[in-house]
């Protein structure tokens, strides 16, 4: 089940794919997609439905849930990553957090003031369904509503000044893209097969699967469950792959104009076009 929300001209409307890719309004069912919507109980409410009694709804896509709680990240997650990124491969995943706001999975990116290289980072999205705290690797995606796509779009200069600031580099506004879609994980059995790219003015720098993630999916969530108690709503976005620009020789930065275009496998695709700071 493919569940979004879309910008319409009187507001955002909740909505459901259907098989030929249309998005069919679910006004009359629920207000908005929120934490409370992506519970078990109410997915199977959802997964009931007649999907051509719902009329088709258009407009752009608007971020996947009505309240993110929180964008928990995992970095240097694929082995050829940390490489490229002159770091150690991590023996526990790396733990760190976006503060910005999601948003729309093709929104413009303005690159910061003062910001210069403004690079890109395809992710496998998780999202959580119901609480999870000290849960096991074995029961963790128990607690899963399902996945996206994520570009953790993040400012290098900002990240690695003042002796490593990910936070800051990381949390700039519009930096957090997700969706098109909330992809529920009874369609994606294995979160470990997919493939994930990702296209920079029609050049593809990121190609790789999941399957080479150094922490898998259900490992994250009980480790981060361990210490954090997670909440429906949270998002976790789970690394990225090698092919970033930091990592090429010499380093390729966006600039305006510059289009990304990513997707995994299953979940939809992102396009957006970088704009400038205009204060």
């Amino acid at each position: 089940m493919k569940l979004c929300r879309i910008r319409t001209a009187d507001g955002v409307r909740p909505a459901i794919i259907d098989a030929n890719g249309a998005a069919r309004d679910l006004s009359k069912h629920l207000t908005d997609l929120d934490a409370a919507h992506i519970a078990p109980a109410a997915l199977d409410h959802l997964s009931g439905l007649t999907l051509d009694d719902l009329p088709v709804v258009s407009g752009d896509y608007a971020p996947i849930l009505a309240d993110v709680r929180r964008l928990l990240c995992i970095g240097l997650n694929y082995t050829d990553h940390a490489i490229e990124a002159g770091m150690e491969i991590p023996k526990s995943p790396v733990m760190f957090c976006k503060f910005c706001e999601a948003t729309g999975a093709d929104d413009p990116i303005t690159i910061p003031k003062d910001g210069h290289q403004t690079d890109w980072e395809v992710e496998l999205g998780i999202v959580i369904g119901s609480e999870a705290h000290h849960v096991s690797a074995a029961k963790a995606l128990d607690h899963v509503a399902g996945y996206c796509v994520m570009n953790d779009v993040t400012e290098r200069s900002f990240q690695f000044t003042n002796g490593g600031q990910w936070a800051r580099g990381k949390s700039c506004e519009g930096f957090a893209p997700v969706g098109p879609w909330l992809v529920t994980k009874d369609d994606i059995p294995d979160p470990q097969k997919l493939d994930i790219y990702c296209e920079v003015n029609g050049r593809r720098v990121q190609s790789g699967n999941t399957n080479t993630m150094i922490f898998s999916a259900a490992e994250i969530v009980a480790y981060i469950s361990q210490t954090i108690t997670l909440k429906p709503g949270d998002l976790i976005a789970t690394g990225t792959p090698p092919g970033v620009g930091m990592g090429m020789k010499p380093p390729l930065y966006l600039k305006p104009g510059d289009v990304m275009h990513l997707g995994i496998e299953g979940l939809g695709t992102q396009t957006q076009k970088l704009v400038a700071f205009s204060g």
